[in-house]
């Protein structure tokens, strides 16, 4: 039996999805160890393998057959824009895209005047306002702090993730529209879904049963 890979999203995804993992008796020992300078961990006796990996990175490694199974944020699976299986959402890490600015930049939006919105999602940014609004912008790619590019005057909106939206309101900017519900996200190699289905399948089936537990217990 070949190892099935996964590729996890570093972070507190990594350690939301081993703690989700452990539930349905998928265990990597290996991962605990913080000390480790190991870039693949192993489990001999479930033939799995784990390695971690940037956020924007798994989709990639899943797309071309590095790893089987990733699991990352719907944000990235949407700008990555990766030839991969969207297969099942793992319900933590909730946040939305939302376009957000100061609150006399709504009539921008509602007028669709030719604006700029400044952004780390250049893609998710490009289809909602071309796509979903029908409204002509001029996109400009950040890096960093995206909040800022409204109050510099850099941009009149921006497209970006509102967990909070405690930042937003620090500066004197809030939610205007959103764009769509995000969380993470479990991804599968198309041709991993077909070679390896009767696996992929009875782990998402624990998945489910899990996630369906653990949502009638918190009733």
């Amino acid at each position: 039996m070949r190892y099935l890979t996964f590729a996890l999203g570093k972070g507190r995804l990594a350690r939301q999805t081993l703690e989700l993992f452990e539930k349905i008796g998928i265990t990597c020992e290996e991962m605990k160890d913080k000390d480790s300078r190991k870039l693949i961990f192993t489990n001999d006796e479930l033939k799995l393998k784990f390695f971690l990996a940037k956020g924007p990175d798994v989709p990639t490694y899943v797309e071309y057959g590095a790893a089987d199974i990733g699991v990352v944020g719907k944000d990235t699976i949407l700008e990555e824009g990766r030839k991969v299986h969207e297969v099942f959402d793992l319900g933590y890490g909730k946040c939305r895209m939302c376009v957000c600015g100061y609150r006399d930049a709504k009539r921008y939006l509602s007028n669709h005047e030719l604006i700029r919105v400044a952004t780390k999602y250049p893609n998710i940014a490009k289809d909602y306002f071309y796509n979903t609004k029908h409204q002509t912008v001029e996109i400009i790619k950040l890096n960093g702090s995206i909040e800022l590019a409204p109050i510099v005057g850099l941009s009149e909106v921006i497209v970006d993730i509102v967990e909070t939206g405690s930042t937003l309101r620090e500066n004197g900017l809030e939610v205007l529209e959103e764009v769509c519900p995000l969380s993470s996200r479990m991804i599968v190699n198309p041709v991993s879904m077909r070679m390896e289905s009767e696996r992929i399948r009875s782990l998402l089936e624990r998945l489910r049963d899990c996630h369906e537990a653990s949502q009638f217990s918190g009733l």
